[in-house]
């Protein structure tokens, strides 16, 4: 843990700061920000979308060559400074503006994910009924068009209607589907018609802001004892449905489309485009949350392991929430005998109309349903304490005095107020368009140029072999080869590559029918281009700041790591980040003073080195 033999005090704790409490807690609460929302309602709809099976091999790529390498990156990075996602940057001032830009992403996120989470809180509470509202077809909202799994007389309707879709080429919508659009969101027809503010997700949005705050009144400290059950409880809700799902009439179906490759879609861009984006969502590569995370990590924790764990328990889940999703989806195509890929909705649409369709089925169905939203409940605030938590910790870090450390918790309620009042306009009856508009721009494409200047500036502007020799002194081994040719060579070249072929493939959002008009799409741009625009900003304000005479001087001092890089206590700071005297020598000397020949003697020795690889003269070790 950091200690040396013979010297009190080396406790390896960042007292000012504090330290997760043990390491099962830095491990679940990473687990949590990674496993999120977009495990159950993005992957199996990418999945579906971009040929089923074949999807498995790109994004098992994007794991093994971007996402674990970038995933250990961002943690060894945040560990060893033990710093916020802007403080880290002391490495290369210079590139300090992409600190911002993670900064802007996970406000953005930080922004429609509570929405996300408020619907569910929605589903939660109106699931304490009797029969499930969106069960039958019977209610004040629903059309003629509407069929129900459950409805009597099946039959003859269901056959009436379907024809009569198809002919029309409309799709068949279920009670859970009239439900979320037309009672929940009662949708607007336009992106700029936004109608009124929908009271009961208002509501909802108050309670999971006033539940996030609370969890992180205390920092780390308070929100490292909830991850023990809100990323644990999630599993089992999981394991229940999935046991439910594949009893089912037609899942095998589900499952068989899921599973089954369409390799000709392996060519298109696009679908590995989605796995880039996917496997960055859903880690959270380059939002600042890990490195974030990290920061309050012990300076020797094995990070390397945790990265491994964490990577391969994201995407396991993943996989398996896939399972579930495509279970259901094959029993419900199977009941209105159509293609599986008929029957699904996009995006967030999919956990609130695939799923509580499904949960109709089940015997005790509101008991399913209340634990159901509960576990998306939890899922999506696991995420949402990272991203509150990383914006907190960059400003408390950036200010860095004594006062703002002790009111850290009115910066986590103001924080949490301005995440409120911007979230108010996703609550009207357009805020669904809002909300798909800023999960296609604002957090997709920006992250993947972020993770590459991050590699760019911490391989090649601070250097390769500086980076490796800080990750030996932080564990104790070099990272392995593997990683090294990644982070130096294949992960950024892959992130260009994908870049360059994403913006060729470029097609314009659209949700269900309704296409989003230029002014919106503008407004995507301009949200994706918010992020990534620090980092030149920022660069050219620091080489305008700082000292030289001509531009390359101000250049070199502008990317030259800055005097207080390194670990942050001072016991860690050993070797080239040694201080020039040591005030534990002169300690020992002016305690010596019967025997200053000896202590001159042994001041002068020359250095051992210590357990943790820090220098320590003969004198200290006495």
């Amino acid at each position: 843990n950091g200690a040396v033999p013979g010297e009190r005090g080396k406790q390896d704790k960042s007292v000012k700061r504090g330290n997760w409490g043990n390491q099962i807690e830095f491990v679940l609460t990473s687990v949590g920000y990674a496993v999120g929302l977009g495990n159950v309602w993005r992957f199996p709809y990418l999945c579906y979308r971009n040929g089923g099976g074949a999807f498995m091999f790109p994004y098992f790529i994007m794991l093994v060559f971007c996402g674990i390498p970038l995933f250990f990156m961002e943690l060894s990075f945040g560990q060893f400074a033990s710093q916020g996602c802007l403080g880290v940057w002391r490495v290369s001032p210079m590139f300090k503006g992409v600190g911002y830009g993670m900064m802007v992403v996970s406000t953005y996120i930080g922004i429609y994910y509570n929405v996300v989470i408020c619907i569910a809180f929605y589903y939660f509470f109106v699931s304490m009924t009797p029969v499930l509202p969106w069960t039958y077809c019977s209610n004040a909202w629903n059309t003629p068009d509407c069929v129900g799994v459950l409805d009597g007389n099946l039959s003859s309707r269901a056959a009436f209607n379907l024809t009569r879709l198809l002919n029309t080429t409309q799709k068949r919508t279920s009670p859970s589907e009239e439900y979320w659009r037309r009672y929940v969101l009662d949708l607007s027809d336009d992106i700029g018609n936004l109608g009124e503010v929908r009271l009961p997700l208002l509501g909802c949005l108050g309670v999971s802001w006033v539940v996030v705050f609370l969890c992180l009144i205390k920092g780390v400290k308070s929100s490292g004892k909830v991850v023990y059950f809100t990323a644990t409880f999630p599993y089992v809700v999981l394991t229940i449905l999935f046991v439910r799902g594949i009893t089912l009439e037609g899942a095998v179906t589900g499952i068989m489309y899921y599973l089954t490759p369409q390799w000709d879609k392996i060519l298109n861009a696009k679908v590995w485009g989605d796995a880039a984006s996917q496997i960055f969502y859903s880690l959270g590569c380059a939002w600042g949350g890990l490195i974030t995370m990290a920061s309050y990590n012990k300076f020797h924790n094995n990070c390397y392991r945790d990265s491994i764990i964490i990577s391969i328990t994201n995407c396991a889940t993943s996989v398996y929430a896939g399972f579930v999703i495509f279970s259901i989806l094959g029993f419900m195509a199977n009941h209105l005998g159509v293609d599986v890929s008929k029957v699904a909705d996009h995006g967030p649409g999919l956990a609130f109309v695939a799923y509580p369709e499904a949960l109709t089925l089940l015997p005790i169905s509101p008991l399913w349903s209340i634990l159901f939203f509960f576990m998306l409940i939890l899922l999506g605030l696991g995420t949402q304490f990272c991203l509150l938590e990383t914006l907190v910790t960059a400003i408390v870090d950036e200010v860095g005095n004594e006062w703002i450390i002790r009111r850290k918790t009115f910066v986590t309620l103001g924080v949490a107020v301005v995440g409120f009042l911007l979230g108010v306009p996703l609550t009207t009856q357009a805020g669904i368009y809002w909300l798909l508009l800023m999960d296609n721009y604002a957090a997709s494409f920006s992250l993947v140029v972020i993770s590459c200047i991050m590699c760019v500036a911490i391989m090649y502007i601070y250097g390769h072999r500086n980076y490796f020799k800080d990750i030996e002194m932080m564990l104790g081994f070099p990272p392995p080869l593997f990683f090294q040719i990644c982070w130096r060579f294949i992960s950024p070249a892959i992130i260009f590559f994908i870049l360059i072929f994403t913006v060729i493939q470029y097609k314009p959002i659209s949700y269900n029918d309704y296409v989003y008009p230029a002014w919106a799409i503008s407004i995507g741009f301009l949200m994706a281009l918010s992020s990534v625009i620090c980092i030149p900003i920022y660069a050219i304000y620091k080489v305008c700041c700082s000292e030289g005479d001509t531009l390359l001087e101000r250049l070199k001092n502008a990317t030259k790591a800055s005097k207080d890089w390194g670990p942050a206590l001072a016991e860690h700071r050993s070797g080239r980040y040694a201080p020039a005297f040591s005030p534990s020598t002169e300690s020992h000397l002016e305690a010596q003073p019967l025997q200053p020949e000896k202590g001159r003697s042994e001041a002068a020795a020359s250095p051992v080195q210590g357990s943790n690889g820090s220098a320590h003269s003969q004198d200290s070790r006495l």
